[in-house]
């Protein structure tokens, strides 16, 4: 596939075609986020499935259980349609045609369709693989202009998983109020951070009125078809958004909303499931990277996601090989403007997830 011009971008995402249409394998590594939980193990009821709710802003145990959760009063909670949703009300609602969005490279391309899409002007600053994806803030610092509305950035950085510390965010924070910009900050991943390291896991939400934050139940959590994503932001913006929802979301799903606040008031019990996937497919992963020559990688502290670097060869030559004879599959790099890499997730079933990358292995030798 050839890359996407600006407009076509704009129109349309290219990776969730693939991800729809092209991922799906026996072995999949391609998904990021954790196997879906079944609703089988929540204690749900007939009464959670009720599908008449209110038509108001916000369902009050919903918005009540995610201001818990993250700290915060529930006026500055905006509930989505999951993360990607999340970030187009929040993107929308900061940005207009011609405004300068500063955004990491790589990243998620998702983010980068929906400022195409708004007409804004889209401005790159780097993520080094020799830097270990870290947020070089003096990068930023030369990026950032006067014109400068918004800067965007993932945390567990999408694809690498890189871990950026709240220094950092308090920066790069800094430099946004100084032009009067926004800082977006997509942290579906960030739940996973206190599952296997001692490192703060708390929403850069905390660190000033700038900051915005996307997340959901998905990613770490493996509960994507309730669609559970919310938005962190100042009371003023947030009903901004929640006016601007109604342009794509007049009316939530409600026996969703009521099987999400059931899923929070079970979270731990899902969490510890979660937890033991990923701590079986990490070892599998990191025996899989010692024992490979012909791959570089960054190795990031938590997550599901890791992005390696194929040091001779070409990644779009293995994916076929790997998908046709092998039934496995992994994420182009060409999706996160690194056709050199593929992404691995590391978040399905241990037995399905060791023999996908077996297999991976495999393709790998027979490309040699």
């Amino acid at each position: 596939m050839s890359e996407m011009s600006g407009m076509e971008r704009g129109m349309s995402s290219a990776y969730l075609h693939w991800a729809k249409m092209d991922s799906p394998a026996k072995y999949n590594l391609a998904t990021s986020g954790m196997a879906s939980y079944p609703l089988a193990g929540l204690p749900v009821t007939m009464a959670d499935l009720e599908i008449n709710g209110s038509d108001a802003y916000g369902f009050g145990p919903l918005q009540a259980r995610l201001a818990a959760k993250c700290g915060v009063g529930t006026e500055c909670v905006v509930a989505a349609n999951g993360t990607s949703m999340a970030n187009h009300l929040a993107m929308a609602a900061l940005l207009g045609p011609g405004d300068e969005v500063l955004i990491e490279q790589p990243t998620y391309g998702i983010l980068l369709d929906v400022a195409s899409y708004l007409g804004a002007k889209i401005v790159r600053f780097e993520r080094r693989f020799e830097d270990g994806y870290r947020v070089d803030v003096e990068a930023v610092r030369a990026k950032l202009t006067a014109k400068t509305r918004l800067i965007v950035l993932t945390n567990l950085h999408n694809p690498t998983g890189a871990y950026t510390d709240e220094a950092t965010l308090t920066a790069i924070g800094a430099l946004a109020a100084e032009v009067g910009a926004r800082v977006l900050v997509d942290e579906v991943y960030l739940d996973m951070v206190p599952w296997r390291t001692e490192l703060p896991a708390r929403s850069c939400f905390h660190l000033g009125p700038q900051f915005v934050v996307t997340t959901s139940l998905t990613k770490a959590y493996g509960l994507s078809g309730v669609r559970c994503g919310w938005i962190l932001a100042e009371p003023e913006l947030a009903e901004r958004m929640w006016r601007l929802s109604d342009l794509f979301n007049g009316s939530p799903v409600h026996p969703a909303e009521r099987i999400s606040v059931v899923a929070l008031d079970n979270l731990e019990r899902v969490a510890e499931r979660a937890r033991g996937l990923l701590t079986a497919n990490r070892a599998a992963l990191e025996a899989f990277y010692d024992s490979r020559d012909d791959l570089e990688v960054f190795r990031p502290v938590a997550g599901t996601v890791t992005f390696p670097r194929l040091k001779t060869g070409s990644v779009e030559a293995l994916l076929p090989l790997l998908r046709e004879k092998f039934d496995t599959s992994v994420v182009p790099g060409r999706f996160f403007e690194n056709s050199g890499h593929f992404r691995i997730g590391i978040g399905g079933e241990v037995a399905m997830t060791a023999e996908g990358l077996r297999r991976l292995g495999l393709a790998l030798d027979a490309m040699r």
